[in-house]
Parts: C-alpha cells; sequence; structure tokens
C-alpha cells in the first residue's frame, strides 16, 4: 500500500537511526483493514524526539494521511523503548498523530510526550500481529504486557468513549463491546469479532444496535453512516447493560484490581 510505504518513509526520514522498528497494529494485523480503518502504525524510537523533529514528523502526516474517499487516514504512534521496556503502567508515549487530531495540529499544537494507558493496546496487537514493517520483529524490542495491565488501559478509555457517543456512535458501541471481550476473556478481538462475541451473550432487545453497528463497520465509511431514529433510542439502555457487563467482568478478575 503506497500510504504505508510513505508513512515507512517519513518516519526513516525523520528518524534516521533513532527509529529501532515501526510495525503495524490495530485492523490491519487484527482481522483485516475496513472501509473506515486507520492505518496504525507503531514505532519504536532509540530516544525521546527534539522540536524540529517533532515538527518534520507531523507536518508529513498532514500532508499524507487523509480521510476522504482517496486515503485512509494513519494513526502513527512512537514510544522511546526505554519508557517500556522494562514495561510499566502508565507507559510513556512520545508522540501521537490522528485525524481526529488534525484541527489542533493545524492550528499549531505539536504532540508532546504523555502519558498513553492505550499503549498497552498497541502494544500487544504489535507483538500478536508480528508484521515488522522495518527492523526486528516487535518481540525483539518490547516486552509483553501483563494481563492486568491490559484491564487497566481499557477501562482507561471507557469515559472518553461515552464522550464521544452521539458523535462517534458506531465507533464506540464496538469499542465497548471489544472493552467488554477483553476483560472477559484476556483476548483482543477485531472489532466485528467482539461484537460477535458481545451479540451471543446478549439479551435479544440489546442486540439491534450493535448488530447495525458492525455492518456500518463492515461496509461503510464513517461519512456514509446512518442510525434510524429507532435505532438512536436504544443507543442508551443498550449502553448501560454493556457497562453493567464490563463491571461485573473487571470485579470478577481477580487480577483487574492489581
Amino acid at each position: 500500500m503506497d500510504l504505508i510505504r510513505e508513512t515507512v518513509g517519513l518516519v526513516g526520514d525523520v528518524l534516521g537511526p533513532d527509529a529501532l522498528g515501526t510495525y503495524l497494529h490495530g485492523s490491519a494485523v487484527l482481522g483485516g483493514l475496513r472501509p473506515a480503518s486507520d492505518v496504525d502504525v507503531l514505532v519504536v524510537s532509540r530516544r525521546r524526539m527534539d522540536e524540529q523533529r517533532r515538527r518534520a514528523l507531523l507536518g508529513g502526516l498532514l500532508d499524507i494521511s487523509g480521510c476522504g474517499d482517496t486515503a485512509r487516514p494513519v494513526e502513527l504512534t512512537v514510544v522511546v523503548r526505554s519508557e517500556v521496556r522494562p514495561w510499566r503502567y502508565p507507559p510513556i508515549g512520545d508522540f501521537l498523530y490522528g485525524e481526529w487530531l488534525r484541527a489542533e495540529y493545524e492550528a499549531g499544537k505539536v504532540p508532546r510526550p504523555e502519558p498513553m494507558p492505550d499503549l498497552a493496546l498497541l502494544i500487544t496487537t504489535a507483538l500478536a500481529g508480528d508484521h515488522p514493517l522495518t527492523g526486528p520483529r516487535p518481540a525483539q524490542v518490547l516486552d509483553p504486557v501483563p494481563r492486568a495491565d491490559l484491564v487497566r488501559a481499557s477501562l482507561a478509555g471507557v469515559p472518553g468513549l461515552l464522550d464521544d457517543l452521539d458523535g462517534d456512535t458506531r465507533n464506540v458501541l464496538l469499542t465497548l463491546a471489544r472493552v467488554w471481550s477483553t476483560l472477559a476473556t484476556g483476548r483482543i478481538r477485531p472489532k466485528d469479532a467482539a461484537a460477535d462475541w458481545a451479540l451471543a451473550r446478549l439479551p435479544p432487545e440489546h442486540r439491534p444496535v450493535l448488530e447495525h453497528a458492525k455492518r456500518l463497520y463492515l461496509t461503510r465509511r464513517y461519512s456514509e453512516e446512518t442510525w434510524s431514529g429507532a435505532l438512536r433510542a436504544r443507543v442508551r439502555p443498550h449502553v448501560d447493560h454493556v457497562l453493567g457487563e464490563i463491571d461485573r467482568s473487571r470485579t470478577r478478575s481477580p487480577r483487574a484490581g492489581r
């Protein structure tokens, strides 16, 4: 894919030998890219970037990442190896680019190092996918994440998901299904597989909204997403039920509080 080659080339141009490895994660390695999927890339670096490199990497990503009809968005995360090996929680990310942040970046914001609990999930999928774009296999530069920290990272993202429910409905519903699945089984599934897992455990009245979200995920871009009034009215009861299941899964896990 040209977008992956451009992204890898940009990382190489900006970071040079400081880039220890570049790895696919997310949909590309979990179950395949869908119509609205980002190309998710994790970069493991020797050291933190200086200001010049941050701005160069950001400028390049603003140019090559797109959410229109002809280009997929890139989500790119840079982590310094010493921040995650040996593993500790919460991990610190050095740089994050995603299309949902484009307006802030175009207004002058530059990505800075910050705690990124979600790195626990990114690293786990990068290790499981085992798909290096450059550098050695991911297991040679990254430590596995303990299950207890997968639980913590999954739960840490829930408040932000709820804030986005009205504007990003399909993604929030699918991600909540994946949180439930991950807490209950310790396995990170593709969004459609997590939906199937949850649908098999939901009472009939709470299945239609998740079934619709799954169909949208498999067949439609975000710009093509539609919800009937009847389905929209069932979203919040569905979410409340899934949150209850997430809470029960969390409290049943002996490792969740550690």
